[in-house]
């Protein structure tokens, strides 16, 4: 009676409100009298003339049904039910509709309780579904006899409905067998939803299944692979027919094991009900019927080809679209039939090959679009073929021949073959083949049809392997790519050529540098024309990723429009970024590392950095490595203008983080202490107790501990005053005195070294330790046994034996910077990967001999306390690691 504006606000509030108020532990909760009231006023009537609204209050019922069905609402299903058979056809329509959604609800709930309370409701309203579902259909039935189209259209609304709630109860097979029966003369609705169940069915329930595995391939075959399905089936259909054939092909449950003894019987069964099936004719009229007309391009694909080529270049065929697209469809059957029956499909296979021999004539449209499916079948099976293909031989008998007929109509041969090729040339290909591939894809790339020179780009990323083959095309080709990048005009279109150019920039590395002039000219104009499409920008950004690296140090020319495009893409308050994000990080960090030097404009970039490092996303390794990245580049300006930020940055993220981000954020600091121990103790000051804390306390997580003693060891050796303060400010905190927490420290030290696995943070604990002596502090040398045990046991790590004089060397030693000297296929060091070299020319680690170090610090803590003394020091410590100890230092 209400307007038809307040009954939609109020059932859309009072939807909503469920989630809000419903539960009794929500806050302001319903009383347990109001929801008594509201759900005996839900299933008042079923009177809504408003179908949206209808389907809001279906909705609702639905919502309130999966919190109290049924335990505190027994009486929902049998209303529904008894207004289901009433004779008011709005009154049905409205329960049926409630009772489908009501039981979608039910049957969507996963814990084991509620499974099995839906178990027993099902039992109880299966066989009721199911009659209801019969009748609505003969109704319909008798009605299109009739040509009562407004009834049959009702009744029709009504058996979908129905086979819909039926459909989540799918524990019985009784009605499923029933559906083809009627699929066959019914409307194109009713079976594609017949097959919807049965899909499910296979899908959750493959062992019911079983009794059902004969008639489904008779019905499915039957329709997609004889004359009886031609003239009255639509894509749809066939399509979930495919889908049926296909999944019990593929399943599982339906093989035998390997061993015949351990299967399950009902997996013999399915088995033998197959391979009755599928006998030899069957697999070969499928087979033969796949390839030569479903394979087969049609009017309207050959139309957008002419119309619209570069649509037709990208159609998009992969991931989940073979569940509702024919053509890729057909292609995922063909490959698990093959798969699973190759022994019969192969002869099948290459007997049509065989037919095909030869150039096809030009003016004969039926045999080149036959060729064209039968060679999209052998690429399509190419690892099944491998044994029974001679490609090499092919390649250079036939397959060349047909890519130099240059006929306009030949091309739809030319591209198949060049597609061909990229399917086999990771299967079966000679490399000394390959200099005659690139000349034909070079000449290729130059074809009058774009479609074919959109594949041959495609092609290309899977065809540099030996790059020293390819260098001698490579300018050639890639100003040809670089041209196709410009002709075409669609966003996917122009993705897909920006990824074969960042394959090949990427596979070439620094031998691009001649020839990517003009594409880093043209990328900017690129960039700002795809303001609109945030895909084609991630293109973009990978190659930029692949450019900077294959340019080096030379990219700094680059950041004219490299940067504020890093700006653009890292910055979470602009809409982009949730679609450039990832890899505009990645472009950030490659930047940095082959950056010469520091800019202020690559400075001011980290301002990004804060909003990014609140977000804790699955970026943060990579954000973290971009801090890194600033550290080594220039450690002094960007600690000093972004220190005090990122340290709360980090103090916030380190209150909620796992130890593997803990890990990360130590490191951090470890390499700010690396590059700068005075600079970076002082930065990251406020972060270092919780270090301190942690080492006292014996952090259980070992890679933790082992990057708490990484950072304390550089702050003990680097900058001993300040590990003198810290000390100190920890032993006011602890309530202790400095000594005994020092005695502390070293214990724990001692006690945890087995943390540490980096050959690199034992040597530094070593001489960390190594640096109190000489001492004459009591607690100190109440830990000398401790702190020889681990200088041994680094020396252990470090030391290898000259073969020719007998002595030890510290291996870690590095005393000169050596541009290494590399391979083709190696990628040269990055300017990171210098600065690092240098900083380890500076580092105690790699420019101390450990050896020496500890002889000198033994023979001062012997000067100290004088030979007596020393020796009574010396009996403190196991006479085996004395005699080990003597003998690395022997010779000094």
């Amino acid at each position: 009676m209400l307007d038809v504006n307040v009954r939609w606000l109020a059932v859309l509030y009072f939807k909503n409100g469920i989630d809000r108020y419903w539960r009794r532990v929500a806050p302001h909760a319903l009383s347990e009298e109001e929801k008594t009231s509201l759900r005996a006023g839900l299933i008042t009537n079923f009177n809504e003339p408003v179908n949206q609204i209808a389907t809001q209050i279906a909705v609702l019922i639905a919502k309130v049904a999966r919190l109290d069905c049924p335990r505190q609402w027994p009486e929902l299903i049998p209303i529904l039910l008894e207004s289901v058979k009433g004779q008011d056809g709005l009154q049905q329509h409205r329960a049926l509709l409630t009772f489908y959604h009501v039981t979608k609800t039910l049957a969507s709930k996963r814990l084991a309780q509620d499974r099995r309370l839906f178990q027993d409701l099902a039992s109880g309203i299966y066989s009721f579904a199911c009659s209801l579902w019969s009748h609505h259909t003969d109704c319909f039935l008798q009605q299109i006899y009739a040509r009562d189209e407004a009834a049959a259209l009702s009744s029709l609304e009504r058996t979908l409905l129905s086979l819909k709630g039926s459909n989540t109860c799918t524990d019985t097979c009784t009605h499923a067998t029933n559906l083809h029966y009627h699929a066959k003369t019914c409307s194109h609705l009713l079976a594609q939803h017949g097959n919807i169940i049965l899909l499910d069915f296979l899908e959750y329930h493959p062992c019911a299944f079983i009794p059902l595995i004969q008639r489904s391939l008779e019905f499915a075959v039957t329709y997609v692979f004889t004359p009886a399905g031609e003239g009255v089936t639509f894509e749809r259909f066939i399509v979930q027919c495919m889908n049926l054939i296909k999944m019990i092909v593929k399943n599982d449950a339906y093989k035998p094991a390997k061993n015949i003894d351990d299967s399950k019987p009902e997996s013999l069964e399915a088995h033998k009900i197959k391979t009755a099936f599928f006998t030899h004719p069957t697999l070969t009229e499928i087979g033969r019927r796949l390839v030569s007309h479903y394979f087969l391009l049609t009017e309207e694909e050959l139309a957008m080809w002419e119309e619209d080529p570069e649509s037709f270049a990208v159609e998009e065929t992969g991931g989940d679209s073979w569940k509702y697209s024919l053509r890729p469809c057909t292609e995922v059957l063909f490959l698990d039939i093959f798969h699973n029956y190759s022994q019969t499909l192969t002869p099948v296979l290459l007997d049509m090959v065989q037919n095909l021999q030869g150039p096809t004539n030009v003016e004969d449209s039926v045999q080149l679009l036959m060729k064209d499916a039968v060679y999209n079948a052998v690429g399509l099976a190419a690892y099944e073929l491998f044994d029974n293909v001679d490609f090499d031989q092919w390649f250079k008998n036939q397959l060349l021949g047909e890519l130099q007929v240059s006929h306009h109509r030949y091309k739809l041969i030319r591209r198949r073959v060049i597609w061909l090729i990229g399917q086999w040339i990771s299967v079966k290909f000679k490399s000394d083949l390959r200099p005659l591939l690139y000349e034909v894809i070079l000449s290729l790339m130059q074809d009058p049809d774009l479609v074919v020179r959109i594949e041959t780009a495609t092609t290309l990323k899977l065809n540099i392997l030996l790059i020293e083959q390819f260098l001698p095309y490579l300018e050639s080709i890639f100003g040809l790519l670089f041209q196709l990048l410009q002709q075409v005009t669609e966003c996917d279109t122009k993705m897909q050529v920006l990824h074969v150019i960042s394959c090949v920039i990427e596979r070439v590395g620094i031998q691009i540098r001649p020839y990517v002039g003009c594409l880093v000219q043209y990328l900017p104009l690129l960039w700002k024309q795809s303001e609109e499409h945030n895909m084609l920008r991630c293109a973009i950004l990978t190659t930029l990723i692949q450019l900077v690296q294959g340019l080096g140090a030379e990219s700094k020319n680059l950041y004219p429009f490299l940067l504020p495009v890093i700006q653009l893409s890292t910055d979470v308050s602009q809409p982009p970024h949730v679609y450039l994000l990832e890899d505009g990080l990645e472009l950030w960090l490659v930047t940095l590392e082959n950056s010469p030097a520091i800019t202020p404009e690559l400075l001011r970039i980290f301002q990004n950095m804060s909003a990014l490092l609140e977000l804790s996303s699955e970026n943060l390794r990579t954000c973290f490595h971009i801090v890194n990245g600033y550290i080594y580049l220039s450690a002094t300006e960007f600690l000093q203008n972004y220190a005090e930020s990122l340290c709360r940055s980090f103090c916030d993220l380190l209150k909620d983080i796992t130890n593997e981000g803990q890990v990360q954020v130590l490191k951090v600091v470890e390499i700010a202490l690396k590059v700068s121990p005075m600079l970076g103790a002082h930065m990251f000051q406020p972060l270092l107790p919780a270090v301190f804390r942690g080492i006292v306390d014996g952090e259980r997580y070992p890679v933790v501990m082992s990057t708490y003693l990484g950072i304390m060891g550089r702050v003990l050796l680097q900058n001993s005053s300040f590990f003198s303060s810290l000390l100190s400010q920890m032993a006011s905190e602890c309530n202790q005195e400095m000594d005994q927490l020092l005695g502390n420290v070293i214990e724990m030290w001692v006690d945890r070294m087995d943390n540490i696995t980096q050959p690199e943070r034992r040597k530094l604990s070593s001489l960390a330790l190594l640096s109190l002596l000489p001492s004459d502090n009591s607690v100190i040398q109440d830990k000398f046994c401790g702190i020889v045990n681990i200088c041994v046991e680094a020396l252990h790590d470090v030391m290898t034996e000259d073969s020719e004089t007998g002595t030890f060397k510290d291996c870690m030693l590095m005393s000169h910077f050596e541009e290494p000297k590399l391979s083709d296929d190696e990628e040269p060091p990055t300017e990171q990967d210098k600065r690092k070299k240098l900083l380890a020319l500076e580092d105690p680690v790699h420019s101390v001999s450990l050896q020496q170090f500890v002889y000198e610090k033994l023979k001062a803590q012997q000067a100290l306390m004088g030979d007596q003394g020393f020796g009574a020091l010396m009996e403190t410590v196991d006479t085996e690691l004395v005699r080990q100890l003597q003998e690395f230092l022997q010779g000094l």
